[in-house]
């Protein structure tokens, strides 16, 4: 059984790797979380004379420095004067030259939102009557590309870190303080501290090009580092540095001066003050998300910001203790059923906290039960609900295992293999020792295991080598020897715990569930970087009641999927005044993530299916990236009309469309 666990760990281990990578990439360009929700002039207007300036109003705060918003006009040329100024609340503006031409000019932005997520956009207005333009929207998303990609995979690796840094010192302090001692525990925890250490240095690196322009190039640029630590963003990735100094020198107590103390009361003690210590760098590591991202924006942030470090404390000893106990369960030579008692119940607490702070960060961020299966957030909400579903059901398996193997006496056999060892490396030499844990261990193997062949298929490589008696012939062979001895007495400890069914059911249980936390993982790091569903709803229902105020114009949003590749999208149909008569007609095509899709080919048809009067086709113009218009659109009666759009993506997939709205 042995040969064929380390397989099914690397297997595992790369499905699990693909699957985060298949998640990372699909979030990268991240979605916008901070929608733009009005501007004048207003997306698609026609106004008569040449505004002073273009004014930009979102659905929060925004960071915005000079030559974030640019005016281009139908030949390309920029025509704004650079210097941007806020007006009002979550408003800005950025003043135009005089003179301007007639014709259709192009507004695009990139800005970065009140939770650090970069933000863009472009929509075009006519000066005069709409014209066609030279300016191509680029269809890149802020935040995408390698960059964006790079900055996803440091996100992920920064949650990471901090789950087994935080997970596996509390697991150490509170369940099971023998394992300071343990090499591959302390191995795990500092690579936490690295991984966190790591993914920090490089976000801060790669955050101005992230928000900016996404050139690889601009990794680099000292400039660029200079804006980013000015930022909430960096403050907190600086403030994140710091901590992890502070972690650093914890983490050298734990496994150094901890670990070496033998009396009873000041390792109690000392215990105390690495809790107390650690809890506070754990907190403020969470703070140090809390304090830029979901929670410092929107309702409720008095709240929100430590409901969400509980969370992520919650998470952190959940998981992380989970992926300690894997190793333990792997690598330590025994672990007493008593940890994992003590770590079950633990592990029950932290899902309840999880579940608590989750119900209210999912409210907040929701706002209703459209949105769970309306937006891209509710449904990946679901997605991780479903996770955290099968993590506690396997979680419960585990505890079965746990109550078997602490009723089994196979579980004390186990442990005396470990005792054996030490006494003996009290009474004998370093080279001695390894021989009389070897016994010691076959001793056990015979008491735990009911098959005895394990002993007769012993490989050449295994045996001791005979021929040399323990500390005779020169130095050289005798260090060779010792290394042999120490080498055949961890292959049949390794057997010796192998053989125990109990632990191997609790070790298949826990990589399970370590399985899925990673999956886990990579879901909550995208659902991060994905815009809140009230975020959504309010930007939408901000832009129609803003639209239908200022002009009367009736805007229809009617999704659409050609069924070919990349041939989802979303067709907006403005039309305005929206009544009898003359209407000046607006068809702008989107991609799913808000950007200017271009098509070859939209149509357009209206039907009074009462009157029995229509289709009446419009054919309407090309004008810009997305963007089709046509003047003159004759509606002959008021009604409830149907609007058919057709939508060709490319020469053989194309799709029609309607939806009804009331006219006149």
């Amino acid at each position: 059984m042995s040969q064929t666990i380390a397989p099914r760990v690397r297997t595992l281990l790369l499905l699990l790797l693909a699957v985060t990578g298949a998640l990372l990439a699909g979030s990268a360009p991240v979605s916008a979380h901070a929608a733009l929700t009005a501007s004048d002039p207003q997306q698609g207007a026609v106004v008569k004379e040449a505004p002073a300036q273009v004014s930009l109003t979102f659905s929060e705060g925004v960071a915005m420095s000079d030559g974030s918003v640019r005016v281009l006009d139908p030949k390309g040329k920029r025509v704004d004067t650079g210097k941007t100024s806020e007006q009002g609340t979550n408003t800005y503006s950025v003043k135009l030259h005089s003179g301007l031409p007639d014709g259709t000019f192009t507004v695009t932005y990139q800005v970065v939102s009140a939770d650090s997520h970069p933000v863009s956009g472009a929509f075009t207005f006519s000066i005069g009557a709409p014209s066609t333009t030279s300016v191509s929207v680029s269809d890149q998303e802020a935040g995408g590309g390698v960059v964006g990609w790079l900055y996803g995979f440091a996100r992920y690796l920064s949650y990471a870190g901090f789950i087994l840094l935080v997970g596996g010192a509390a697991f150490v302090l509170a369940c099971w303080q023998r394992g300071t001692g343990e090499r591959s525990v302390q191995r795990l925890v500092v690579s936490g501290w690295l991984a966190l250490t790591g993914a920090t240095l490089a976000m801060l690196l790669l955050r101005g090009s992230y928000t900016g322009s996404g050139k690889v190039g601009d990794i680099f640029d000292l400039a660029l580092l200079s804006d980013v630590l000015q930022t909430k963003t960096g403050a907190a990735l600086i403030s994140r540095l710091l901590l992890l100094a502070a972690g650093a020198l914890f983490i050298a107590v734990l496994f150094g001066a901890y670990e070496k103390r033998e009396d009873d009361e000041e390792k109690g003690d000392l215990t105390f003050g690495l809790a107390i210590g650690g809890f506070v760098v754990a907190a403020g590591l969470a703070a140090t998300w809390a304090m830029a991202e979901h929670a410092s924006t929107g309702i409720q942030t008095g709240i929100s910001m430590p409901v969400d470090v509980l969370h992520l404390l919650a998470v952190a000893v959940w998981l992380g203790g989970l992926a300690t106990l894997l190793v333990a369960l792997y690598r330590a030579p025994s672990i007493e059923p008593s940890v994992v008692r003590r770590f079950s119940r633990i592990a029950f607490g932290s899902v309840a906290v999880l579940a608590a702070t989750g119900i209210y960060q999912s409210w907040r961020q929701l706002g209703s039960w459209s949105a769970f299966t309306g937006t891209s957030y509710g449904q990946l909400l679901l997605v991780k609900i479903g996770l955290v579903v099968v993590l506690v059901g396997i979680a419960w398996i585990s505890r079965r295992w746990t109550a078997r193997l602490s009723q089994a006496p196979a579980a004390k056999a186990v442990k005396t293999s470990v005792a054996a060892p030490v006494k003996a490396g009290a009474k004998t030499s370093a080279k001695t020792s390894a021989k009389a844990s070897a016994k010691a261990s076959a001793k056990t193997s015979a008491a735990t295991s009911e098959k005895s062949e394990d002993e007769d298929r012993e490989t050449e490589d295994e045996k001791e080598p005979a021929g040399v008696p323990a500390g005779g012939g020169d130095g050289k062979r005798a260090t060779q020897l010792a290394r042999q001895r120490a080498a055949v007495a961890t292959a049949r400890e390794k057997r010796v715990r192998d053989a125990d069914p109990l632990r191997s059911g609790l070790r298949r249980s826990v990589l399970a569930e370590t399985g899925v936390a990673v999956v886990l993982l990579a879901v909550t790091t995208v659902l991060t970087s994905t815009e809140p569903g009230r975020t959504v709803e309010e930007a939408e229902a901000a832009t129609a009641a803003t639209s239908q105020e200022a002009t009367g114009a009736l805007a229809v949003d009617i999704p659409f999927d050609t069924g070919g590749k990349d041939g989802k999208g979303l067709a907006r149909v403005e039309i305005d005044p929206a009544r009898v008569g003359g209407n000046d007609m607006h068809v702008y095509v989107q991609r799913p993530n808000g950007k200017a899709f271009d098509i070859p080919e939209v149509k357009v048809a209206f039907t009074l299916k009462a009157k029995d009067i229509g289709p009446l086709p419009v054919v309407p113009d090309r004008i810009a990236t997305g963007h089709w218009t046509a003047t003159g659109v004759q509606i002959p009666l008021a009604g409830n009309w149907s609007i058919a759009v057709t939508v060709r993506t490319s020469d053989i997939d194309q799709v029609t469309v309607d939806k009804n709205a009331q006219i006149g």
